[in-house]
């Protein structure tokens, strides 16, 4: 079955980094469209960032020029690399996906598979 594991959340200061990983398992990873979606205290739910198979990507406007998405085919991983970060980007942070035709957007509703999720604390 589908399994995707979040890691390297953790606690920074503003203008600090961070790089998450997300562990990808149970189906053909290179196939599929991936994304990095983020929940805050009291929000909902919003896509943060996007990736397609052959590479292309988009990023939600508040994260554009500081955050950046990418992949790793061969060993099923996809990363978010967080730079600049602000207390803002305080979340819990969830690689997710979905079966059948890729879905190459930030509605949350379009996702079908989850991670755990990783928790981002950004303090000022």
């Amino acid at each position: 079955q589908v399994q995707l594991v979040e890691s390297g959340g953790g606690s920074v200061q503003a203008g600090g980094s961070l790089r998450l990983s997300c562990a990808a398992s149970g189906f053909t990873y290179s196939s599929y469209c991936m994304g990095w979606l983020r929940q805050a205290p009291g929000k909902e739910r919003e896509g943060v960032a996007v990736i397609r198979s052959g590479g292309s990507t988009r990023y939600a406007d508040s994260v554009k020029g500081r955050f950046t998405i990418s992949q790793d085919n061969a060993k099923n991983t996809l990363y978010l690399q967080m730079n600049s970060l602000k207390p803002e980007d305080t979340a819990m942070y969830y690689c997710a996906t979905r079966s059948g035709l890729p879905y190459y957007g930030f509605d949350p509703n379009q996702y079908s598979y989850w991670g755990q999720g990783t928790q981002v604390t950004v303090s000022s």
